[in-house]
């Protein structure tokens, strides 16, 4: 007995061997999915002023070339996660990066701004394919290396985005802006084919709700849809009108517009109540409000909300900033934007390379505070030292080491502290989180810019005042982030169960 126990333990650890080296190649193949997506949006930040230019569109509008893109991937980020649940993650994860591959050739031959935003909202699914990228790691991983399967995971955003600027500039200057939707799609479906070929899916997917007769016949008819379409339509009407107010802010304050931006926060509210019924009813809900009752699971999700805001609302604020004329700005070009913003992607890349192992090491907890301190020394520094391009470019690393360091350690307390068996659902919530962040960043910029303008040197340019108040909110964002840190320093709650039967 003894010797068939020695064989099978011997056996075991083979296993374990062929186990860990598909793990490290399937975490490469997935991590080129995050690495491709962030390519592409990195790639169009420094064509902003020549879209605006392009399509004669005001700052306001031209914040939606974004925001239009992340409220899609916020609302289909749960729904992703929940779909990958119950039908398979790489199953989904394959049909929303088709999906992407469509929306990156619409916006290549995007010829106007509805072109242009039709196609941002096709590429939105594209981004929603993160949760079950997610939940494909947790399955492979054990969790004495999940942490550093995350941290490489999230390197792979700031890595794209680094190769997207240092690209994306010379391709801007010398072929136009459409070319960088173009230029990505070879290497967005090279990836899908790799991930449909090499990746496999461990866990079988949830069985739908199944129901027995009277005479104990199984009828395989679902109960109900396995999506809350309710939920979905009044998350998406929630966030959407209240980008839509920002937008309108930026018009002015007038009688006629007051009522136009009152309307559409009372829409805003009225269906993020009727969100929050219609999720308590329910079953199974699109977005489970059981999960805020965990504390580790709410503090990180206001943390991701935080920096999602502060890094989409200083991007195209620092763009804009290098490429307004002297004395607005610095007149650069659109490869000098991208230079200013070199930095800041490059330390992103690094910590977010460092922190699994600072993580091993100490926790999750003390990178997200010690982030949290650091970025806000960041902004604080931006905030007061922005009159060359070298104090930017300084403060803006400062800025990413924190932010590397809060967002790498927050995905891994959320990934870690989620039902493992509603993975997808709780990571897409985190997600959406996130995404809706970084929807209201490039708008609440938009709302500065927009409202302090001149047109004295030769064309409708934002003030110096409107970036002092990018970079104050910055500054107070992170202070907010900083203290949900320290929150996150008391004992937090047991992982929850959820049943959604």
């Amino acid at each position: 007995m003894a010797r068939e126990g020695d064989i099978r333990g011997l056996e075991d650890s083979k296993r374990e061997v062929i186990v860990g080296r598909y793990a490290w190649l399937t975490l490469a193949i997935l991590s080129s999915t995050l690495l491709t997506v962030f390519f592409s949006e990195t790639m169009l930040l420094p064509a902003i002023p020549e879209i605006i230019k392009d399509f004669k569109i005001s700052y306001g509008t031209a914040a939606w070339i974004f925001s239009a893109y992340l409220i899609v991937a916020a609302v289909m980020t749960p729904v992703a996660g929940r779909l990958s649940d119950l039908y398979g993650k790489k199953k989904i994860l394959l049909i929303l990066l088709s999906t992407y591959i469509v929306g990156l050739v619409a916006g290549g031959l995007a010829y106007n701004i509805s072109s242009l935003l039709f196609a941002r909202i096709i590429q939105g699914f594209g981004l929603a394919a993160v949760p079950a990228a997610f939940s494909l790691l947790r399955d492979t991983f054990p969790p004495a290396k999940l942490a550093i399967a995350v941290g490489v995971f999230g390197s792979a955003y700031s890595a794209g985005s680094v190769v997207g600027l240092l690209i994306g500039a010379s391709i801007i200057q010398h072929f136009g802006w459409h070319s960088t939707f173009l230029t990505i799609v070879p290497f967005s479906a090279l990836v899908t084919l790799m991930i449909a070929k090499f990746v496999k899916e461990n866990r079988k997917p949830d069985k739908l709700p199944t129901n027995i007769d009277q005479e104990g016949v199984l009828n395989k008819k679902r109960i109900s849809l396995p999506i809350d379409i309710k939920g979905v339509v009044s998350l998406a009407v929630t966030i959407s009108s209240f980008v839509v107010a920002l937008t309108l802010i930026q018009i002015g304050i007038n009688p006629q517009n007051l009522l136009l931006v009152s309307g559409a926060f009372v829409i805003s509210a009225a269906s993020l109540s009727v969100f929050v019924i219609v999720e308590r009813r329910a079953k199974p809900p699109f977005f489970d409000l059981r999960l805020l009752r965990h504390k580790t699971l709410l503090r990180s999700y206001i943390i991701l909300v935080a920096t999602g805001i502060t890094m989409f609302m200083i991007y195209p604020s620092v763009v804009q900033l290098v490429r307004s004329p002297i004395p607005l700005g610095f007149g650069g070009s659109s490869e000098d934007a991208a230079n200013v913003q070199l930095p800041f992607m490059v330390m992103f890349l690094v910590f977010a390379s460092i922190t699994p192992f600072i993580i091993n090491r100490f926790g999750s907890m003390k990178p997200t505070i010690i982030g949290g301190i650091v970025s806000l020394i960041g902004a604080i520094g931006l905030f007061t030292f922005h009159s060359t391009e070298f104090a930017i470019s300084a403060n803006l690393a400062i800025i990413a080491s924190g932010l590397s360091l809060t967002i790498t350690a927050t995905w891994n307390m959320v990934v870690s502290s989620s039902p493992k068996e509603f993975t997808g659902i709780s990571v897409g919530v985190g997600a959406l989180l996130l995404f809706i962040g970084m929807a209201i960043g490039p708008a609440l910029a938009g709302v500065y810019m927009e409202s302090q303008r001149t047109t004295e040197f030769g064309g409708s340019y934002p003030t110096p005042g409107s970036y002092n108040l990018v970079f104050l909110t910055a500054g107070l964002l992170s202070a907010v982030s900083v203290a949900f840190a320290f929150a996150l320093r008391n004992k937090p709650n047991p992982v929850m169960k959820y049943n959604t039967r």
